[in-house]
């Protein structure tokens, strides 16, 4: 088990004296590999740049009063023949009955009543769930990203702030070509996996749900991204 503190999940550590309070939930999502939380330069993502707004990305994380969470800690334990299929590039990971939706709402909820909480660990090249979790303490503000994470609405009306980051299709596919290479997938298979499940299931699963939406600029934002950046400024740490 350890403490959030690294990858996408950060938190603070546990202050004895702190009181219990229900964070403010902020819901990101998009397309895969739309700058939700990873990208080239940490901050032109979304979530970095909400950090950066509410001053808390230069802060020791010990000291940090906002936590990242992504919904990708949650799929499923996959069967052996599941596993057998994703390895191959058959599976279809961008499925609502891809995830533990359960546990993401016992999670999330118990997130929102100010517990402290234990989020699974998911490996992308195994296709497995480990053993070790990560611990996530209380915090001011959450930020939950993920490619579904609107589609139930259970778990939408949860959020107090709904982002929706719109990136082009075609820096979205570069993207996850870019990141599936790496993660050492063979091409032919990461473009049959996109034609097959991701883009499908984006214009099904992911696109009809009702939020705020933000388009992501390189540049400069756009009107709706100045509307987005001074939501998030309201937000103060006392």
């Amino acid at each position: 088990m350890a403490s959030a503190g690294g990858g996408h999940c950060e938190g603070a550590a546990p202050e004895a004296d702190r009181p219990h309070q229900r964070p403010f939930l902020i819901g990101v999502s998009g397309g895969t590999a739309s700058g939700k939380v990873r990208a080239a330069s940490p901050l032109s993502t979304v979530c970095e740049k909400i950090m950066e707004l509410l001053g808390q990305n230069e802060v020791d994380h010990r000291q940090r009063k906002l936590v990242i969470l992504s919904q990708d800690r949650f799929y499923k334990v996959l069967t052996a023949e599941q596993k057998a299929k994703a390895l191959k590039g058959q599976y279809n990971f961008d499925h609502p009955d891809a995830f533990d939706n359960d546990l993401m709402h016992r999670t999330l909820k118990n997130i929102v009543e100010g517990k402290t909480v234990e989020v699974p660990t998911y490996d992308f090249v195994t296709h497995s769930r480990l053993p070790e979790t990560t611990v996530v303490y209380p915090a001011d503000v959450v930020l939950f990203e993920g490619i579904l994470v609107f589609y139930s609405q259970e778990i939408r009306d949860m959020f107090h702030l709904r982002l929706f980051v719109d990136t082009d299709s075609d820096v979205r596919l570069s993207r996850r070509v870019l990141r599936d290479v790496h993660r050492g997938r063979e091409l032919e298979q990461i473009l049959t996996q996109y034609t097959t499940f991701v883009k499908p299931a984006f214009e099904e699963f992911c696109l009809p749900v009702p939020t705020l939406r933000l388009l992501e600029s390189p540049v400069s934002p756009c009107s709706e991204g100045h509307r987005v950046s001074s939501s998030v400024t309201e937000l103060k740490f006392g």
